[in-house]
């Protein structure tokens, strides 16, 4: 059944012509906001309007790095990146990003209960009155301990919930961990039934996004010893069942994630048993 429908949808002319009519009009839609942009702001800038020149330059930048570009990377990355399980999540915006690499069985009650226990804060929902007050706790040098992070999407959806740890009361670097409930049904590679997978890695530092532009956490390179450190965390305060690692369960690599930050692994991947 499930092959028929997709047999439908490939071969369906009409619905191959409104893909390509859409994918069209986005392309036309970016290039018109292109236009716009170097028509009302690049020119400004070329002509060396003092005041209005550092205005032109902040909407430009806000324009490309949170329309143009977001929007180029969306589109180019569902050419190109795989739509099924790879160990790795993706950006808002499309782009491959931080490794999965840990994995926990036990119902959401059970792991609410053993990460408070181990220390860690939920942290809020991102939306206009928490990026409000973490830009608050940043430009003050403020306390944070719920402060949001980005969306990210792991089996087409957004993340669950996230814990985080805040270091030394600032919202600049923090430890967190990103968690998604697996689809019903669904097995890991190797044929590992597990609840949950999440993502963790620790922001050492605010900075620009190489490859949008945007405002975004810089992480440490080494997502291995985020890991290792919520495992430890766990194992002494919640006192979880069975803590399970499967050594190499991806292939360890070196690579880049969503803000284009080098990340690295050893490819090991703990299994929690709550």
């Amino acid at each position: 059944m499930i092959k028929q429908k997709l047999r439908f949808y490939v071969d369906n002319p009409v619905i191959t012509l409104w893909i390509i009519a859409k994918r069209l009009a986005v392309a036309c839609f970016v290039l018109l906001v292109g236009w716009v942009a170097y028509s009302i702001y690049v020119v400004k800038i070329v002509n060396g309007e003092s005041f209005e020149q550092a205005l032109s330059f902040i909407a430009l930048w806000f324009l490309f790095a949170y329309v143009l570009i977001p929007r180029l990377h969306r589109i180019l990355s569902k050419m190109y990146l795989p739509n099924y399980f790879i160990g790795r999540i993706k950006t808002a915006d499309g782009l491959l990003s931080d490794p999965v690499n840990l994995a926990f069985i036990g119902s959401e009650e059970k792991l609410h209960k053993a990460m408070q226990d181990a220390g860690w804060t939920l942290a809020d929902d991102l939306n206009l009155k928490s990026i409000a007050k973490m830009m608050y706790a940043t430009v003050f040098r403020k306390s944070y301990i719920k402060s949001p992070v980005s969306r990210a999407y792991l089996f087409n959806e957004l993340q669950s919930f996230t814990y985080q740890q805040e270091v030394n009361g600032k919202t600049n670097a923090k430890h967190h961990v990103r968690f998604w409930k697996v689809p019903s049904g669904w097995l890991m590679p190797g044929g590992y039934k597990v609840d949950w997978v999440a993502a963790a890695t620790y922001d050492r530092a605010i900075g620009i996004s190489f490859f949008t532009f945007q405002l975004t956490h810089r992480i440490d390179s080494d997502t291995d010893i985020e890991r290792d450190y919520i495992v430890k965390t766990i194992k002494k305060m919640a006192k979880p069942k069975s803590v399970k690692i499967i050594k190499h369960y991806f292939s360890a690599y070196h690579h880049r994630n969503g803000g284009g930050d080098s990340i690295t692994t050893d490819g090991s991947l703990p299994i929690i048993k709550l």
